[in-house]
Formats: structure tokens, C-alpha cells, sequence
């Protein structure tokens, strides 16, 4: 069967604002059929801490903590907790709901989309696996995580290696779209990421960070030899192809659709009352 060729969109290091705009018009434009399904990998500048479309700043956020120490701060506009996206390779996947490999419930399309992910880590030559949440008390976590820090929580098939998260991921369907997006550990600053949430006490955040390092890993943690952007980028790209059963071609946005990026970014990912409406 002959393979179907998807946008391949590698778009390097953008503000936080422009990198949830450029994947909210990937979405629009995929839902007038003006795009085919399309996977972006992106990084950020300045690094910069999101969170999930319905997590309350002013109860599980250091605002003040965040700025003192000049990290960008944005809303998504998919679920799931807070990530600080520093030293890793962010990825977007937008699919219409109705393209037949993807199936009807969001776990499944989420596990389909994350055969790429699985694949890359192959490529880098890491024994990643799929986890799913086994027991009562994991699956009730999922319902209402006691945590706002996303590689602390679990979620359906999680992505392990040696019963570690290795990639946090959300979704959300709008328009008829599917945008799956999430983040691909190279390296991790467990101090940095919790000095920007809100805890009741010292004690709390200390016992926090202790279980996160037996919860989450990232890449560079796993293998001897430095994996470097460049080649995270070429693994699970070529992973996404082999797991998707797809070919990526490459595209270069045109002015046109920067300046309409632009125009959202500004509108919305910058605005205040889209940050914080809750």
C-alpha cells in the first residue's frame, strides 16, 4: 500500500505566544481542508513554562518565581498540568478526527499518534514502552492529579523506559481536528521546575521532587553517549514516519500564514485574560 505523505513543519525556536498560535492555525487550516495533516517540531525561546487549559494560576502557580527568573509563561489550549519546556524537542501532530487511522476515543487516537514518539526512542536505540494506569488508585489520579507538574501525574499509555515517564503529551479536538502535542525530554532541572509551583510548605515541595525523580527521566539520563537536538529531531522524525506508516515532507511557512500566527499570538496567547482566566 502506498504510503500517505504528510507536512512535515520544523518551525526552531519561537516565544511561547507563537508557538501555541502556529498550532492553533495548523488546527483551523487542517479543518478547512486548506492542510494536510501535518507534525511540527518546535523548541522555545525564552524557556518557558505552559499549562493545561484548565489549571488555576493563582492556586498552583509561583507567578512571581516565573518571572524573577525570566521564563516565558502561556496557557495551552489542550488539558493535562504544567511543563517547563527548556531542554527538550516539542512536537504538534494535527489530523482530522476522521482520517481512518485515527480512532474514535481520544486514548486510543492518543496511542496511535504516540506509536511515532515509542518509535523514535527505538531509533535512539532506548527500549521505550507503552504503560497504562493499572491499579484503582492510579486510575482515580487520573480524574483529579494531586500534582500540577505534568511528569509527576500518570496518563494513559504513558511512555516509559525502566518505569520512567520519557514524554509528556496533551490533546484536543476542535473544528473536527485532532492536536496532539507534548514534550520529549533531552535534559531536566528538577530544581528549576519546582521552584515555579505553589506548595503548602518546604516539606511538601521536598517529598514532590524526591518522588518525581523516580517518576520521570529524560533522555540524556539514559544513555552514555549526549543526545543532541539535531539528533532527537532526526530519530523521531524518522520514528513518526515508521510509526505512522507515513512520509514527512517538508514545509516552509509563507509570509502569509506567519503574519496570521502573528495575529493570534498577539490576540490570544499574549493576553492576560487568556493566561489567566482562571
Amino acid at each position: 500500500m502506498e504510503k500517505e505523505t504528510w507536512k512535515f513543519v520544523d518551525s526552531g525556536y519561537g516565544s511561547p505566544s507563537f508557538n501555541m498560535a502556529l498550532d492553533e492555525a495548523l488546527l483551523e487550516w487542517n479543518s478547512k481542508g486548506a492542510f494536510s495533516p501535518v507534525i511540527r517540531f518546535y523548541g522555545w525561546n525564552p524557556p518557558t513554562l505552559s499549562i493545561g487549559y484548565f489549571q488555576k494560576v493563582e492556586k498552583e502557580i509561583n507567578i512571581e518565581a516565573v518571572k524573577n527568573q525570566g521564563i516565558g509563561f502561556v496557557r495551552r489550549p489542550t488539558g493535562g498540568r504544567g511543563v517547563l519546556h527548556e531542554h527538550e524537542l516539542t512536537y504538534s501532530v494535527i489530523v482530522p478526527e476522521s482520517h481512518p487511522m485515527m480512532p474514535n476515543t481520544v486514548a486510543e487516537a492518543y496511542r496511535v499518534i504516540s506509536e511515532g514518539i515509542l518509535k523514535g526512542f527505538h531509533q535512539l536505540g532506548l527500549e521505550a514502552y507503552f504503560a497504562v494506569p493499572e491499579t484503582t488508585e492510579e486510575r482515580e489520579l487520573l480524574k483529579s492529579p494531586h500534582s500540577a507538574v505534568c511528569f509527576d501525574t500518570p496518563s494513559w499509555y504513558e511512555l516509559v523506559v525502566e518505569g520512567r515517564k520519557v514524554a509528556g503529551s496533551a490533546q484536543t479536538r476542535q473544528k473536527g481536528v485532532i492536536l496532539q502535542h507534548g514534550s520529549i525530554l533531552l535534559d531536566m532541572d528538577e530544581d528549576k521546575l519546582f521552584s515555579l509551583f505553589k506548595y503548602s510548605n518546604e516539606r511538601v515541595m521536598e517529598r514532590m521532587k524526591k518522588s518525581f525523580k523516580n517518576k520521570a527521566v529524560a533522555i540524556n539520563d539514559l544513555t552514555s553517549n549526549r543526545i543532541s537536538m539535531e539528533q532527537a529531531k532526526e530519530a523521531f522524525k524518522k520514528g513518526f514516519e515508521e510509526g505512522l506508516n507515513i512520509n514527512l515532507e517538508p514545509y516552509e511557512l509563507n509570509q502569509t500564514e506567519i503574519d496570521y500566527v502573528n495575529q493570534i499570538a498577539k490576540e490570544r496567547y499574549e493576553s492576560d485574560e487568556w493566561n489567566f482566566m482562571r
